[in-house]
């Protein structure tokens, strides 16, 4: 940490203006907003309606670029309906909409399971009034709600043992320890955990495989930073320094003292960012290609096909993955790159399916990291009233 302070003064210092700064003021400025993370200390212990309690536990779900595209109506009683924020999509990296709509299927799953801890059934039914298929343009997806949810006290309902993990659960962005890989016993138990039998779940420790997975990632990584339309999607949805991420708690955040003072002398800003040979834009390459390479062992998790349904699904099964991974200790972060739908990535998509042996119709949903690394920090949520309709 010290010698990362030390590079940070001489890049930006050196004129004298931050000589006198001393290390134990760096670390001061710029934290993470305690209003962004309030969502993750005892989510929904204010709240009466058990719909909200068990929404304030949803809230914190994985979502791409962490944009919470969630909308609960709860104008009817005893029930939620789930739309889509359509001010919340990814044209360029999700065209289709399918990874927006795992993000709903993992916020499915996070809502059944809070509802189970009170006594509660979820009778959900998802895509009540249809929507457009695998190939339909991303813009005409929010148009429909998601899911429709009726909630009953049930006293044959069980408690979900994943509950807990909820408030714990990260998606862990940090290198991995690359001489650790995934422990036969943590393996066996994902496994055991894994209980969507339409969902095949495949992990990758040994061999060969882990190696090559690494390079395709890296590969992907760069493509993606290197794609002008790509970059800007990720870059337009960065929240940098504290400031901007109490505002705006959701996106991408980067915050701390080295990323105030790079955007206080002007050297972090969305248009350097954006352009190749500036610090910022080759910091952001250095760091996903950093924990990209830091990485033991892959899991993913596939289907026959790829209807909305199963979309949703997916999202359902790869949480439970995470809640599980969380309590046992073991790290975990998707990897979507490779796996998005633009024209420039089908190559490099094309060798991951040939290296994992993807047969055809078969649609991979989600590729993760599996490792050990000391746990990140909670992503910023927006407040639960920002989602709610009554």
């Amino acid at each position: 940490m010290l010698t990362s302070r030390r590079r940070l003064l001489r890049m930006i210092g050196g004129s004298g203006a931050l000589l006198g700064a001393s290390a134990v003021g760096l670390t001061q400025c710029d934290t993470m907003p305690s209003s962004a993370i309030a969502p993750w200390t005892e989510p929904g212990h204010d709240r009466q309606d058990v719909r909200e309690r068990a929404l304030a536990h949803a809230l914190l779900a994985p979502n791409p670029h962490n944009l919470q595209p969630w909308i609960a109506d709860l104008r009817d009683k005893d029930a939620i309906t789930l739309l889509w924020d359509a001010s919340r999509t990814l044209p360029e990296t999700d065209p289709y909409g399918r990874q927006i709509l795992i993000g709903f299927g993992t916020f499915i799953e996070l809502l059944d399971i809070a509802l189970r801890q009170r006594g509660y059934r979820a009778d959900i039914t998802l895509l009540p009034e249809g929507m457009p298929g695998p190939d339909a343009d991303v813009s005409a997806l929010p148009a429909q709600p998601v899911a429709r949810i009726k909630i009953a006290k049930d006293k044959t309902i069980s408690p979900d043992p994943l509950f807990n993990a909820i408030p714990a659960r990260r998606s862990c962005k940090e290198p991995y320890d690359l001489d650790k890989p995934l422990l036969p016993s943590h393996e066996a138990d994902l496994r055991a955990s894994h209980i969507d039998t339409t969902i095949s779940l495949n992990i990758a420790k040994d061999g060969p495989l882990p190696d090559r997975l690494r390079n395709l990632t890296r590969d992907a990584m760069a493509l993606e930073m290197q794609t002008p339309r790509m970059l800007k999607e990720s870059i337009d949805l960065t929240r940098v320094g504290a400031e901007e991420i109490a505002v705006n708690p959701d996106g991408i955040d980067l915050h701390g003292p080295m990323f105030w003072w790079l955007k206080r002398f002007g050297i972090m800003t969305r248009e350097k960012a954006m352009q190749p040979g500036t610090m910022a834009y080759q910091g952001g390459i250095d760091y996903a290609l950093g924990w990209a390479g830091a990485t033991p062992s892959f899991g993913w998790i596939a289907t026959e096909g790829n209807s909305r349904a199963q979309q949703i699904a997916a999202g359902r099964a790869y949480v439970r993955l995470n809640l599980r991974a969380t309590a046992q200790g073991v790290a975990m972060h998707p990897v979507s790159q490779l796996l998005q739908e633009y024209p420039e990535m089908s190559e490099l998509q094309q060798q991951f399916r040939t290296a994992v042996g993807a047969k055809p119709g078969t649609t991979i949903q989600m590729l993760f990291r599996l490792g050990y690394a000391d746990q990140s920090a909670p992503s910023p949520r927006r407040p639960l009233d920002s989602i709610i309709r009554t």
